[in-house]
Parts: structure tokens; sequence; C-alpha cells
């Protein structure tokens, strides 16, 4: 193992069978050496196999070892042994996981993708979209693009959520959307060539994968399938902007307003009888953004609403006792 650390460019052939028995004792067991034939695999020459050691490694985050209170020993020459040695190899897992995120090498063997209009190409334009674009990661806060820029190219979110927002000349700004794994960012501008029309900010850690604007328009010229699955996500996105701004300018009241937004976070539970506990991600200044109100509304309307014991808070989980009232609310 010392002479493969000792030459990180050289490359490596390791058996895939292997590796799942390294990552059963690396995992189960925190064997060192298991753990740095992980690594090793990193520098295969197999894209397969270099995914694979990294979704082993990615679970790296879940175990629970005593913290180091010296130096790290130097792995390359040899000096680490029992807890230095696992330490020492937690260090470059958490290199090659970023944000505890499992890291995507390419949209083929990506264990992200799911039901959407990008990751439900067929394999072969998968493999072109894949070659022609490349994944990142960001930390939350990070801006991917602003309003009025001219377009780069065009986003697909992997994980994470993203903030899409406009900002009026006045300062005020407006989110009109919390994008999910699977959407398409700023489609709309890198197909016409104009400025985004929104800006997008990452809402804590994401991975994204990027396509530059002239690349992707030479796939779409040549590929009726991408072409005609862009065309379904602008559809998408389309009628969820003419939902949003009847919401937004219909709405007959603030409390309606964040009544609605709070029944957007139980999608899927139907059950009006039970209670339903929904992490609340965002902060009152955030939903006030998001119902186009002031955070002091929205603090209001969230005191009677537990005022009237439809809804509480527990922590960051918001729990709604009272569906059936918040749904006459929002109506």
């Amino acid at each position: 193992m010392a002479g493969d650390q000792d030459n990180p460019a050289q490359q490596v052939s390791v058996d895939p069978l292997y590796l799942f028995a390294c990552g059963l004792l690396w995992h189960r067991r925190t064997d060192a050496d298991a753990g740095w034939e992980l690594v090793r695999g990193l520098k295969s020459e197999d894209r397969e196999v270099r995914a694979i050691a990294r979704a082993l490694l990615a679970k790296a985050q879940n175990l629970r070892l005593p913290a180091a209170t010296e130096r790290a020993p130097d792995v390359a020459r040899g000096e680490v042994s029992g807890l230095d040695r696992n330490l020492s190899l937690i260090e470059v897992v958490r290199m090659n996981t970023p944000y505890g995120l499992e890291i995507v090498d390419s949209c083929l063997h990506c264990n992200l993708r799911i039901e959407s209009c990008f990751c439900n190409l067929s394999k072969e334009m998968l493999r072109s979209f894949s070659a022609a674009s490349h994944q990142a990661t960001y930390p939350g806060g990070a801006l991917l693009f602003v309003e009025g820029q001219t377009p780069r190219g065009a986003y697909v979110l992997c994980s994470g959520k993203v903030k899409l927002s406009t900002t009026s000349r006045e300062g005020k700004v407006l989110i009109l959307k919390i994008a999910r794994p699977g959407e398409a960012l700023g489609l709309s501008a890198a197909i016409s060539g104009t400025s985004y029309e929104l800006t997008a900010e990452t809402a804590g850690p994401c991975q994204v994968t990027f396509i530059e604007r002239d690349a992707f328009i030479k796939l779409l010229e040549r590929n009726g399938e991408l072409g005609l699955r862009a065309a379904q996500a602008l559809s998408w996105e389309f009628q969820s902007a003419y939902r949003d701004i009847h919401e937004l300018v219909l709405g007959r009241s603030s409390a309606g307003k964040l009544a609605r937004l709070l029944l957007s976070w139980t999608s899927g539970r139907e059950d009006a009888r039970s209670e339903i506990r929904v992490r609340a991600t965002l902060t009152h200044e955030e939903m006030a953004q998001m119902i186009g109100a002031s955070r002091e509304t929205v603090t209001r309307v969230l005191s009677d609403l537990k005022k009237k014991d439809w809804i509480r808070l527990d922590g960051s989980v918001l729990v709604i006792r009272n569906r059936m009232a918040l749904e006459a609310l929002a109506a």
C-alpha cells in the first residue's frame, strides 16, 4: 500500500467485487487497510470502478470514531497504525466527499437519478449529455447565476435545494420557487440566449450538473429526444409560473397565502385526520419572500395559527394539527 501512496498518479486496476468486500470491512469494522483499498480504487482507469469506490467512501460520515488530539502521521511514510491510521483515512475520505454528499462522477452511473426530464434520457443520449457536461458541488448560499446575467449554460439539480428569486429596484426579494432534485435551472435563458430571468442560490449543500450553452445548443440541434425533454421541462416551468402568479396575485390574504405554502410542504400526505410533521427549512424572512409579505406579517400569522392550535412547532419540525382548517383558509 505504501507504494501506491507514494505515486498518486499511478493507474491501478481494481476488481469491483473486491471493492464491495473492502467496503463491508471498512464500514462494519473500520478496517483501515480496507479503507485504503477503497481510496486506491479512486485511481482506477475504469470510471465505473472509481464511481463504486467513491460511493462506498461517501458513507464515511456515518462512522463515529474518537477525535484526534495530535497531528495525523504521514501516511506516505507508513507512520500510521491503529486509530491514527483510521483517522488519517477519514481525512482522505472527507476530501473526496465534500459536505457529506455522494460524489457524482457521471450521469450514466449516478445513484441520484430520479423521474425527471433530463434524468430519463435514453442511454445513448445520457452518454452524450454526460460527456458534454460536468458535475460540481456547492455549499449553501452559493450563487449559480444572477438575474440579468448573460447565460453561460443550463444547470440540472442533482441533489439539494435551490432558491429561485427576483429582486425589485427597491431591493425587495421575492422567492418564486424552491427547486428540487431533477429540475433544470436557467434552461429558457440558455436556449434563447437572453439574460437569466431569476437568481439561483443554493439553500444548502447541492450537487449540480452544468452544461455550457454552446454544447447544449449543439446537442439540441442534433438530437430530437433532448429537444423534446427540454420542451417538456420548459412547459412544466411555464405552468408552474402561471400557478404561482395566480396564487400570489389572487390570494385573498397573507394568511391564506401562508396556509397554502405550509400545505405545499405536505405533498403526498393526504390523511387529514392525523397530525402531519414536516421539517421547516425556511426562515420567517424566506416565507415572507415566497408569499410577497413582510417578515412581521409571517410571524404574526404563524402566532395566530399556533393560538388556534392548527399548527405547532417542535424545534425545526412543523406539526400541522388541523389540515382541514388550513385548507379552508387557503381556499
